[in-house]
């Protein structure tokens, strides 16, 4: 099994929902990164999704653009995400670890290259956010040959007939975005949020994870109630980037992870 098929089976067993978090890899720096991704799964992270840096990141609000513009100044690249996922990997065999990013880095690399690069680093799926469905096929016999999952995003104004056709063959969980437009926190979530993803997740054979927008350990309880996961990246990068110094920085994220991690119990 890929371990996020195990992350979900485990969170079944223990009644509870998971908590996906997104860190902006290389934000500071990388090797505040390689010590932030093992603090948060301590302190209740189920899934890390590694935010690839891209100079033109269309899907995302200013709290992630500015992150990935740190991280690009401060030296991310690519390649040195992937050596990091190896480092974290030989010291935690399962906490499932997604890339997160755009198509343009993966046909730079080259998909099949980095496919094996990906599973041989421990790295368990990707999120592209701006490969559609018709085009997939340029991705995915790479990535299930090195049991990678293709993570697929569901909009809010995504028609039925085509969420069947995302998620024919989907594995790992599907990305529910709880809003209309770009990532970054929010005060207040869509008053129909619970009847759109229980109507996705009657469609999915997969769980359905949700994100985009979600800030406290609140809006994280009223969205698990009806998701499998809850996905949480522009708070935390927030709570982050405005601590004093680093060692701050760490003691704020895992805090508020803790928090997140309590309402999803």
């Amino acid at each position: 099994m890929n371990r996020i098929d195990q992350m979900f089976e485990l969170c079944r067993q223990e009644e509870r929902k998971a908590l996906i978090v997104f860190v902006s890899a290389g934000d500071p720096s990388l090797e505040f990164t390689r010590r932030l991704i093992p603090a948060l799964t301590e302190a209740g992270a189920d899934l890390i999704e590694l935010g690839v840096p891209f100079s033109d990141p269309v899907a995302d609000g200013p709290t992630i653009q500015q992150a990935s513009q740190r991280a690009l100044a401060g030296g991310a690249t690519l390649p040195a995400i992937l050596e990091m996922a190896a480092d974290l990997r030989r010291s935690d065999t399962r906490t499932p670890l997604v890339l997160f990013s755009y198509y343009n880095l993966v046909l730079h690399y080259g998909a099949e290259r980095l496919a094996a690069v990906s599973g041989e680093n421990g790295i368990d799926g990707w999120l592209l956010v701006d490969l559609p469905m018709e085009e997939e096929e340029e991705v995915l016999p790479c990535m299930k040959k090195h049991n990678l999952y293709k993570i697929p995003l569901l909009a809010p104004n995504t028609p039925a007939v085509r969420i069947s056709g995302i998620l024919r063959q989907a594995k790992g969980f599907a990305y529910y975005i709880t809003v209309a437009g770009v990532t970054g926190a929010r005060t207040e979530l869509p008053p129909d949020l619970a009847e759109h993803l229980a109507e996705v997740r009657r469609m999915s054979p997969i769980p359905v994870a949700a994100g985009f927008g979600v800030s406290t350990p609140e809006q994280a309880r009223t969205v698990g109630r009806q998701a499998d996961g809850v996905i949480v990246g522009s708070r935390l990068i927030n709570v982050l980037h405005q601590a004093e110094n680093e060692e701050a920085a760490i003691k704020a994220g895992c805090e508020l992870v803790r928090g997140l991690a309590q309402a999803l119990r």
